[in-house]
């Protein structure tokens, strides 16, 4: 194991972040040799030119506004400095941003990592139709002085156009008609969500660009207009990301290109088998590895290709690991966790790529945005994909979109039959994996249809907790031990995602990415409605829906995929027998 690069610390090295590649010397070679041939092929000066030949030749030319986009944003701050006034002006006491996906994890790593600037409203983050998530907000802000942001690209998007309506619905009821006074929109130009806005008379719209698809979307309007909302220095912010950008330039040899190196070994990794990209923050960067999902999910994820990204799995010690890992420890100045420091050392002594990058301060959260977009462009083209489309996420919605109209027309969901169902809990799947599972064990308990499940997690699968409940610190914690459980157990990578914001990133490479994950299903029921204005469908129902429509994709993929439901509605008490279940099952 030795070092291999150092790069991006000549161009503007007082302000940029500092990146080290440690690759074994398997990969040291191949690492080279696709920098090299990314120099013979003027890879970089190809990128910058929208060249979509360095890609799959398709329609890449058509979403590559991101490359630019910071300059454009840096010629509107007295926009977002005059928007950033008002709210402190107005003194609102929180603002809530309604989206999903790209629109909504941006704003949450700027929230939880810069956060709030003194006297500046909270940030809170609505990307879920679970109604214990939704409830749970509500009671954490107050109504009346509240300012809502509703941001979705496409205006089409299901999701932000429901919260859309249940939260001005709440507003209306405690103000009245100066209800679209709370209210702010982020959106693309001509966009239904541009006419809905009007027409309710919204404070602002701000617009996104049309060439910038959503999880590229976080350096634009839909980053910055929440962001300027708390108080974010955004001269600032602009300034240091610019400064990786010039260090990212077409004219920057792929071998001192930051991104271009990082995307490089990304990609020579996964040629290699390595494909599960984990992501290893220091404490104060925690949340920045839901966005980095995203991004690399949903862009590599397809043609049964993908770099499957693991974030917020426990370290663990080097022989809980297969062969199929590059690990990326992202620390920010300052705050170093010297066992994590030590485990990662552990894991490069043992044969394992190890990548850092190192963030000067919380304002440089920019640079790292652009540094990991730039890589995911590299990464698709050296496994060849197109890393701008995302068709898997559209399959999951023309899913959701039959069950939801059924409902609205019928008043049911269609009916289903589980293949087991004992003290609350119900599991189901089709027919093929019901079979599968019978013969590999499972029976007349749980322990057994989770032990036949999780028997089918080979050399270099992963598997993937895909829960439909409330996202909160106790359940987070929950499926923590259960996926620990099952890597040390199994020594596969293991994914964890709350429905429904994953479908929007990390979805797609479930999908379309290679037949390699098995998946786990966990939904509940919802015994106390939570209604939508204008629907007859309720928001248990629309999760429901999301649910079953994720797994219909699933199956169509051929997917080894199960759901565990527990029928009760009792979330707390599923965990902890679905927990033990899997204890029981691995040992």
């Amino acid at each position: 194991m030795s070092e291999v690069s150092d790069a991006a610390t000549a161009t503007n090295s007082d302000q940029l972040d500092s990146q080290a590649i440690s690759l074994p010397v398997a990969l040291q070679q191949p690492f080279q040799s696709a920098l090299s041939s990314l120099t013979t092929d003027r890879a970089v000066s190809r990128l910058w030119k929208k060249d979509a030949t360095f890609w799959t030749n398709h329609d890449e030319a058509k979403w590559l506004g991101w490359l630019d986009i910071v300059d454009r944003e840096l010629a509107n701050l007295a926009e977002y400095e005059s928007f950033a006034s008002e709210v402190r002006r107005e003194g609102f006491a929180d603002v809530v941003l309604l989206g999903m996906g790209g629109s909504s994890l941006g704003p949450e790593v700027l929230g939880e990592i810069i956060g709030s600037a003194k006297g500046a409203p909270r940030l809170h983050i609505l990307d879920s139709t679970d109604p214990a998530q939704i409830r749970a907000l509500e009671t954490a802000i107050d109504i009346k002085n509240t300012l809502f942001i509703v941001s979705s690209k496409s205006g089409s998007t299901l999701e932000p156009n429901i919260f859309k309506d249940y939260f001005f619905a709440r507003v209306q009821e405690a103000l009245g008609d100066k209800a679209g006074d709370r209210f702010v929109a982020v959106t693309d130009p001509g966009s239904a969500m541009e006419k809905a806005a009007r027409n309710q008379n919204f404070r602002r719209i701000f617009f996104g660009d049309p060439a910038i698809g959503g999880r590229y979307s976080v350096l634009s309007a839909f980053g910055l207009t929440p962001a300027a909302a708390i108080g974010v220095d955004l001269k600032r912010f602009l300034a240091l990301a610019h400064a990786m950008i010039e260090a990212c330039g077409a004219d920057v040899a792929p071998a001192d290109n930051p991104g271009v190196v990082l995307g490089t070994a990304f990609g020579i990794a996964a040629r290699a088998g390595r494909d599960k990209v984990t992501i290893i923050p220091s404490p104060k960067l925690a949340d920045f590895g839901a966005w980095a999902e995203q991004l690399i999910a949903e862009s590599t994820g397809k043609n049964g290709k993908a770099l499957i990204p693991v974030d917020d799995e426990p370290l663990g010690t080097p022989e809980a690991y297969s062969n199929d890992r590059v690990f990326v420890h992202l620390t920010l100045t300052g705050d170093r966790d010297l066992a994590q420091d030590s485990s990662i050392e552990a894991l490069e002594n043992a044969g394992h790529p190890v990548l850092r990058i190192e963030v000067k301060s919380p304002d440089h959260l920019g640079q790292e945005f652009f540094r990991w977009e730039i890589a995911t462009a590299i990464a698709g083209s050296l496994i060849g994909i197109n890393p701008c489309d995302q068709p898997d996420v559209e399959a999951s919605k023309v899913k959701t979109r039959e069950l939801t109209n059924a409902y609205e027309k019928s008043g049911a969901l269609p009916p289903e039959k589980p293949v087991f169902s004992s003290n609350g809990i119900e599991i189901y799947t089709d027919e093929k994996n019901a079979d599968a599972l019978r013969q590999a064990g499972a029976a007349n308990d749980l322990v057994s249809w989770i032990k036949a499940h999780l028997s089918r997690a080979g050399a270099s699968d992963y598997v993937a907790l895909l829960a439909y409940i409330q996202r909160n610190s106790e359940h987070i914690e929950a499926l923590r031990e259960m996926r620990t459980a099952i890597r040390d157990a199994r020594r596969v990578a293991t994914c964890v995602g709350f429905g429904p914001r994953f479908l929007h990133s990390t979805g797609q490479a479930y999908k379309g990415g290679p037949n390699t994950g098995v998946f786990l299903q966990i939904t509940t029921a919802h015994p106390d409605a939570l209604a939508i204005p204008g629907y007859r469908a309720d928001f248990g129902v629309v999760e429901a829906a999301q649910a079953r429509g994720d797994m219909g994709v699933l199956v169509e993929r051929d997917r080894r995929v199960m759901r565990v439901h527990f029928a009760d509605g009792n979330v707390d008490g599923g965990l902890k027998q679905l927990s033990g279940a899997i204890t029981r099952a691995l040992h």
